[in-house]
């Protein structure tokens, strides 16, 4: 019996979800609860398990594509749960020799016809033409797959298997850039027919490999990325001020509380202190924390304070939110910290901890670099980008001393913020941070 697997409803007024990677293929026995396929919305990618057990008889949901809430992704053959088996290396085998047979007979084509095949050159016996030369390609399944896990063109490999069939090597080999200008020549003669050019009496003894080029699928995450990337330079007037900031009295203060936050099992690094100031600025600087509705043409102030804090994954910047950060001490926040950041290296982010920031701080750690000009998370107005702490020598009361110094630059939405605005509110994140009794003077 045939079960059409539909996009359930993931909540939170989700209508799409993008279709980001399928974890089984047709014909793979699945079963209930195993999972069955990726599906990101808002950046936040989910785990879709298969309700039922059988075999997979149809993927209709493409990879990279939006797949509308209700649509049929996946057909489940029930009926197959029990007999649905791993093909064996045997069964492999029985599969080359009958999709090989037709062509070492001389037939193929599909259409009835007999074609005459040539006898393969003397000159190259070891070399085959290129797997999609005869407008078929004969592999096993377990090739294709490794095939499909490389993202190799099983077309554009040559092959050297028994009547002109991938293996496995050759797909290893190609993705690579295995080969040689001298093999690339014989593959050329093979599928004119005609013997390859003898090499030429000075032609080196070893021929420098060629570097095939890789094709990473654009989709998911940096997909995602990238639309809400160009949204925001097209859309938001983006203007940027930068300062430096004496964090020397922060940094001595930091390594005390640092102690103390050890002895709660928690690592505290210098962004909750950032965030305090940052919030504190934002109460006093309010259309820093504002977005702009275009459908009523209204500025809205936000009234609660969610700071986001971009954060590099192997799938992309992740921005995970920590929420009401006005009502949460430094330890709170670091806490908060350490969870968001496991959540999202792990891929276990809910759609909650990665949306409804209000503010936005990116820092890239000890790789801060001397400044940069950060690109707003769209709908806010303003990002604030944090630099590496190094220390320099400046003059204090005309003498040359060294101190800590980190620069700060802050992106702003001009047509919301202007750029006199902007720059109160980086000075007052400053002041605190160069003074870090009047933040905990702030503080509530």
């Amino acid at each position: 019996m045939a079960f059409e697997f539909r996009l359930p409803d993931i909540g939170e007024g989700v209508v799409e979800g993008e279709v980001v990677k399928w974890l089984v293929k047709v014909g793979d026995p699945v079963r209930e609860d195993q999972p069955m396929v990726e599906v990101m919305t808002d950046k936040a990618t989910v785990e879709i398990p298969s309700p039922k057990a059988g075999v997979i008889r149809e993927i209709r949901a493409l990879e990279g594509k939006m797949c509308a809430v209700g649509a049929v992704m996946v057909v489940i053959d029930e009926s197959g749960a029990a007999a649905a088996t791993v093909p064996t290396a045997k069964e492999e085998r029985q599969f080359v020799e009958k999709t090989a047979a037709p062509a070492a007979n001389g037939h193929g084509g599909g259409n009835g016809q007999v074609i005459a095949m040539p006898p393969r050159p003397a000159a190259v016996p070891t070399v085959t033409a290129p797997a999609g030369a005869t407008g078929k390609v004969l592999a096993t399944p377990a090739t294709r797959k490794l095939a499909r896990d490389l993202g190799v063109d099983l077309r554009a490999v040559s092959a050297t298997g028994p009547h002109g069939r991938v293996t496995k090597d050759d797909v290893r080999a190609h993705a690579s850039g295995g080969g040689s200008v001298a093999a690339a020549a014989m593959h050329s003669a093979v599928a004119a027919h005609v013997p390859a050019p003898a090499p030429k009496a000075w032609a080196p003894t070893t021929v420098a490999r060629e570097q095939a080029d890789e094709r990473v699928p654009f989709r998911g995450v940096r997909k995602k990325i990238a639309e809400n990337m160009t949204r925001s330079k097209q859309t938001a007037a983006h203007f940027t001020y930068v300062e430096e900031c004496d964090v020397t009295e922060l940094v001595a203060v930091r390594a005390r509380a640092k102690k103390k936050a050890e002895e709660r099992g928690l690592k505290l690094s210098f962004l909750p202190f950032i965030i305090k100031a940052v919030v504190a600025g934002l109460k006093k600087y309010p259309i820093v924390n504002s977005t702009l509705d275009e459908s009523t043409q209204e500025i809205v102030l936000r009234k609660r304070y969610h700071v986001g804090v971009a954060s590099a994954t192997a799938d992309g910047l992740i921005v995970p939110v920590v929420r009401d950060a006005d009502q949460r001490s430094l330890f709170d926040i670091a806490r908060a910290l350490e969870e968001l950041a496991e959540k999202t290296k792990t891929g276990k982010a809910s759609r909650e901890d990665i949306t409804g920031s209000t503010f936005t701080i990116s820092s890239l750690g000890t790789l801060g670099g001397v400044l940069a000009t950060p690109i707003i998370n769209f709908p806010e107005v303003a990002v604030l980008g944090v630099h590496k702490i190094k220390e320099t020598p400046v003059v204090r009361d005309g003498q040359i001393v060294i101190r800590s110094i980190m620069n700060l630059s802050i992106s702003l939405d001009h047509r919301i913020v202007d750029g006199y605005e902007g720059a109160q509110f980086l000075q007052h994140v400053i002041q605190l941070l160069e003074d870090p009794t009047l933040m905990f003077m702030e503080m509530v």
